[in-house]
């Protein structure tokens, strides 16, 4: 992959200090860690952070972001470096194809198309099968970001209450909510969400695309890095619904791995031990790739997704969101 280094986790509240030309992680029951900034690619915080403006200086100098995620696992921010890979030719590439609005709702169609024909691969349930079919044809005829959206929605609705049948009672969604999640199911479904848009933010990083021109979301979270959020989409149910639904199966995850309040929950200190465990090993499962004739983990076929982009803007290669084929 084009970025070196790995991500590292603190799913444990800590401080984050300058040592020289590594970082020192303190954390309160145990020694510190040193990480030299080298062999950082990110880092993801799960919990309270303490960090000094030595430690941003040296993070920035090489190009180290820090993905922020709040105590109900929504993603806050981000620590980001000053300077980016972007490029100005991809960029007005970027702009020029976002600024035609037949070809960014082309784009905007695959992609929901995309995350649907996912999150039915993730279920395995032919349960999905009408709702695709009636999402098909309401994409078809749709011609605003709002009927698009709109089409996404309906779908999403029929498929939380398809996965409700297939999890039990005290991890069912009864309808996703957020920010915060209601119950632990929608509070593990943050999470990960969280997790992978952070994962396609770095991604994006590495390349030479602006990660807030986007497409499926351009008018709808203007504020927001919205080609992040359009390419977190098809990968979403590889990790929220997928790693649910195996995590049911296996019996994995306890109630005592989350904690509830009124209308709202969370992942537990233990939980988001699991959570990010689940996510790692998850991120580096790996898969044969059709045309590179060789395997490739789930990180770096998130990274590759980013590049199809790049060849989209530079190239006009028509751009197909990503779909499992294994």
């Amino acid at each position: 992959m084009a970025a070196a280094g790995r991500t590292y986790w603190l799913t444990e509240p800590c401080r984050i200090r300058r040592e020289d030309n590594s970082l020192r992680i303190e954390r309160a029951d145990s020694t510190p860690v040193r990480l030299p900034i080298t062999d950082i690619r990110d880092l993801v915080t799960f919990d309270h952070v303490d960090i000094n403006t030595a430690a941003v200086s040296l993070l920035g100098r090489h190009g180290v972001v820090v993905h922020i995620l709040d105590h109900y696992g929504n993603y806050a921010g981000a620590l980001m470096p000053a300077e980016d890979m972007s490029s100005a030719q991809v960029v007005r590439a970027q702009v020029e194809l976002t600024a035609d609005p037949a070809r960014r709702a082309a784009i905007a169609r695959s992609l929901i198309a995309a995350t649907a024909a996912n999150v039915r691969w993730a279920l395995e349930t032919d349960l999905l099968d009408g709702p695709l079919a009636a999402l098909d044809g309401r994409l078809a005829a749709a011609e605003s970001s709002e009927e698009l959206m709109g089409a996404e929605g309906t779908f999403r609705r029929s498929a939380w209450g398809v996965f409700d049948t297939i999890l039990p009672a005290w991890l069912r969604l009864d309808g996703r909510t957020r920010r915060p999640p209601s119950n632990a199911g929608n509070a593990f479904i943050s999470y990960a969400n969280s997790v992978v848009y952070g994962r396609v933010l770095t991604a994006l990083r590495a390349t030479p695309l602006h990660p807030a021109i986007g497409f499926l979301h351009a008018d709808t979270d203007r504020r927001r890095n919205t080609l992040a959020l359009d390419l977190a989409e098809p990968f979403k149910p590889l990790f929220a619904e997928r790693l649910l639904r195996r995590a049911a199966a296996q019996k994995s995850l306890r109630p005592s791995d989350f904690e509830a309040d009124v209308g709202a929950a969370s992942l537990s200190r233990e939980g988001r031990k699991k959570v990010s465990v689940m996510m790692r090993e998850e991120l580096a499962s790996t898969v044969f790739h059709r045309t590179l004739k060789r395997k490739v983990s789930y990180e770096e076929l998130i990274h590759l997704e980013a590049l199809k982009l790049v060849r989209l803007c530079l190239e006009g290669t028509p751009y197909t969101p990503f779909r499992p084929w294994w």
